[in-house]
């Protein structure tokens, strides 16, 4: 069982019912490729379950975790820096990312820190499948494992 997962969002709003808005919006996932960082347990699991066919999702490692790391920004719109971990969370740069890691830490709960979502581009060299399909039918959507760092490091 994963202890922290990375959720990307990949589809917009378009004939989704409100159940599944609402839910996106729960998850801090308004627009297309925003991503969050979650501890998984069950209910987040739940959740993920009911929006699949708008997200993607996976275990997060240390080298996705310090692209999506870059793309971080302060509540002013700066980069973070390890200065701004320290004062804000009295603790250093690698205490903050094992923590993430491990999921000791919520990086949903520091909205009042750092700019939330985290807002991505789209993938470099596109989609490789259709968005509209499962990943596990060579589409898109839906739990991908390890491999949601790869598509990250392609978003960043």
């Amino acid at each position: 069982m994963p202890k922290a997962v990375a959720i990307v969002r990949i589809r917009g709003y378009a004939h989704a019912p409100w159940k599944i808005q609402e839910t996106l919006e729960m998850l801090r996932l308004p627009k297309v490729f925003n991503t969050m960082i979650y501890p998984y347990t069950e209910s987040l699991k739940g959740m993920l379950i009911k929006v699949e066919p708008f997200i993607t999702w996976g275990e997060i490692s240390e080298d996705g975790l310090n692209a999506l790391l870059n793309r971080l920004e302060t509540c002013k719109g700066e980069k973070i820096t390890e200065e701004y971990i320290k004062t804000k969370l009295s603790m250093d740069l690698n205490t903050f990312k094992t923590k993430l890691l491990s999921g000791e830490l919520a990086l949903n709960k520091l909205d009042n820190i750092f700019k939330l979502p985290i807002r991505l581009h789209p993938p470099s060299g596109g989609f490789k499948g259709k968005v509209n399909a499962p990943y596990k039918s060579k589409g898109e959507f839906g739990y991908r494992g390890l491999e949601i760092n790869n598509l990250i490091k392609r978003m960043v």
